[in-house]
């Protein structure tokens, strides 16, 4: 199942292409828009983000199943994210291409001085 949630906490299931673009046209500056596909054969997340930042460009991320595979990319363009948006949704091949995407995935995964340390 494929899930839409935006800041404010309103939540579409199943959304439409139709209503993801409105979700995303209606961003606040700081406000984000989640959509995440729920498989419960499949551990791990799967999803794409969007954070409309103060300085009015787009923090688009993504998450292949682990913390390791998750990837960062910014754009001004509404456009583009939205194409990205729906692209992953349909789950087609080509909706990462325009962008440079940077992998933070060690932003989530401890390091090897983290492993013996609780805190961490």
């Amino acid at each position: 199942m494929l899930t839409a949630t935006n800041g404010r906490g309103h939540v579409v299931k199943s959304p439409s292409e139709p209503a993801i673009g409105t979700m995303l046209a209606d961003l606040d500056q700081g406000d984000h828009l989640i959509l995440e596909r729920q498989d419960e054969s499949q551990e791990g997340s799967w999803y794409i983000q969007v954070l409309f930042s103060e300085n009015n460009t787009y923090q688009l991320e993504y998450r292949d199943g682990v913390p390791a595979e998750h990837y960062q990319t910014r754009t001004v363009s509404q456009e583009k994210v939205l194409h990205a948006l729906l692209g992953w949704m349909a789950d087609g091949p080509a909706w990462r291409e325009g962008f440079m995407w940077t992998n933070i995935g060690h932003w989530f995964t401890p390091g090897p001085e983290d492993e013996d340390d609780p805190t961490a």
